[in-house]
C-alpha cells in the first residue's frame, strides 16, 4: 500500500498535492484534466470523521455505512481507483454524466471535469447515503450536483440521455436502462463481476451492444436492490476455506471437496512465466470449464494446506470430488516466477492437466495488457456464440482474446 505520510500534522492542501504526484507516478492519473480535478477537490470534506491521512491515502477506502453484520455497504472509494475510472471515462467539458452509487467525492471530481456547462447527477438507493452526499457536496461547494434517491438499476430517466454513466458499486449485470440512457456515442464505466472476479470495464455503445474500450482490476462493495447478485453460491469447506460460484452448472459438493483437501496434493508446473496476475486471472476465470473461486484465510495458508494465491481468491477448477487452482514458484528461467497448479482429489491429475494447459496457452499467446475484447449483447444468446460467453440476467458477456 502506498500511503501519504502524515506522521506529523499536515495541511489538506499539502496532502492533496502529494496524492496527485503519487497518482501520476503510478499512472493512475494520465491526463491533465483529471490531475486538475484531484488537485482541487477537498476529499477530506467527504470523510469528515476520518483521519486526514486516510482520506488522502491512495489505496484505502473510507467506511461510510455498514450493515447489521458489520460489513461495508458504502465507502468512499480509494483515490487510485477513482482516478483510474475517471481516466477510463474520458469525461469532457459540457457533458451530462450519471453516477450510480453516491458518496459525494467522486461526483465532485466529475463536476470539475464537466465544468460549469456540464451536468452531474448522482443516484443511490440508500436514503442515508443520499442525505450524506448532499450535505458533503454543499459543504465542499458543489451545490450544482444533483442527488437522487432511487434504485440505480433503473438509472435516472429524467436526465437522460447521458454522455457518460459511471457505476461505483460492483454490478453482476448491465440492466437495459444503463444502455438506453446513454447517448449514441456514450460510454458506460462499470465494475462488472464475472464468475467471482470484478473488472472496471469502459464500454462504448455499438448500436444496441456494448464493446469494451478498456478494463482494469477493481474492488467495490456490491450493488443493492434489483441489481444485487442473487445467483452467487458459497460453500464453506471447513473453517477458513470456502469456494464460491455464480454458475448453477458448477458443482459445489461441500463434503466431497472438503475430503479432497485431505488427500495428498498433486503439483503440476507449467514451465510458463507467471506475470500480470490480473490479466491471467481474467483469462483463467473465463476459460476454465467449471470455474469456482477458492478463498482461504491466512491461518489456513500458514498451515500449508492451501497456497497463498487463495488469500484474495483464486480461480479454481472443480468437479464433484476434486479441485485444482493456480500457484507459483521462483524460477529465473521463466523471468522470475513460474506458474503451476495444485490439485486434490480423485480427479486431480485430469484437472491439473487442463489447468496447466491454460496457463501455457495464456503465456504463449496472450501475455500482455488489454488482450481481452469484451462485448455485452443484450437479450438472448446468439445462435452462433463467440469463443467465450457468460450468461447474465439481461444479456450475455462475450469475450475473446487477441
Amino acid at each position: 500500500m502506498t500511503s501519504i505520510d502524515d506522521s506529523t500534522v499536515r495541511e489538506p492542501d499539502a496532502l492533496r498535492a502529494d496524492m496527485v504526484r503519487a497518482l501520476r507516478d503510478q499512472n493512475a492519473i494520465t491526463s491533465e484534466p483529471v490531475a486538475a480535478a484531484f488537485a482541487v477537490v477537498p476529499r477530506h470534506l467527504f470523510a469528515p470523521d476520518a483521519p486526514l491521512g486516510l482520506a488522502y491515502d491512495l489505496h484505502s477506502t473510507v467506511p461510510v455505512k455498514k450493515d447489521e453484520h458489520g460489513m461495508d455497504i458504502s465507502v468512499m472509494s480509494a483515490a487510485h481507483l477513482q482516478a483510474v475510472m475517471l481516466e477510463q471515462a474520458g469525461i469532457e467539458p459540457g457533458m451530462k454524466v450519471l453516477e450510480i452509487g453516491s458518496g459525494g467525492c467522486n461526483a465532485a471530481l466529475i463536476q470539475e471535469l464537466v465544468g460549469s456547462d456540464g451536468v452531474v447527477t448522482t443516484v443511490d438507493i440508500d436514503h442515508d447515503i443520499v442525505d450524506r452526499a448532499r450535505l458533503c457536496l454543499d459543504d465542499a461547494g458543489y451545490g450544482q450536483v444533483k442527488t437522487v434517491l432511487a434504485d440505480g438499476e433503473g438509472g435516472v430517466p429524467d436526465g437522460a440521455p447521458y454522455d457518460r454513466i459511471i457505476v461505483t458499486a460492483a454490478a453482476w449485470d448491465i440492466p437495459p436502462s444503463w444502455i438506453s440512457e446513454l447517448t449514441g456515442n456514450g460510454r458506460l464505466v462499470v465494475p462488472l463481476t464475472v464468475r467471482g472476479t470484478t473488472r472496471s470495464i469502459a464500454f462504448d455503445r455499438d448500436g444496441k451492444d456494448l464493446i469494451s474500450h478498456s478494463y482494469r482490476l477493481a474492488r467495490f462493495v456490491p450493488m443493492q436492490g434489483e441489481g444485487a447478485a442473487k445467483e452467487e453460491r458459497k460453500a464453506m469447506l471447513r473453517d477458513g476455506v470456502a469456494v464460491q460460484a455464480d454458475d448453477e452448472q458448477v458443482p459445489l459438493n461441500t463434503q466431497a471437496l472438503n475430503r479432497a483437501l485431505d488427500t495428498p496434493r498433486l503439483e503440476h508446473w507449467s514451465g510458463a512465466a507467471y506475470d500480470l496476475p490480473d490479466e491471467l486471472e481474467l483469462y483463467l476465470t473465463l476459460n476454465l470449464s467449471s470455474t469456482a473461486r477458492l478463498h482461504a484465510s491466512k491461518d489456513v495458508v500458514d498451515s500449508g494446506l492451501v497456497e497463498a494465491s487463495a488469500l484474495l481468491g483464486v480461480p479454481a477448477l472443480v468437479s464433484q470430488d476434486s479441485i485444482a487452482y493456480r500457484t507459483r514458484r521462483e524460477n529465473q528461467d521463466t523471468g522470475g516466477f513460474e506458474s503451476g497448479v495444485v490439485a486434490h482429489g480423485p480427479q486431480a491429475e485430469a484437472l491439473a492437466a487442463q489447468y496447466t494447459d491454460l496457463l501455457r496457452r495464456w503465456a504463449e499467446n496472450h501475455r500482455r495488457r488489454g488482450a481481452a475484447a469484451i462485448r455485452y449483447l443484450p437479450g438472448p444468446a446468439p445462435s452462433s456464440p463467440p469463443q467465450v460467453t457468460v450468461q447474465k440476467r439481461h444479456g450475455i458477456l462475450a469475450v475473446s482474446w487477441h
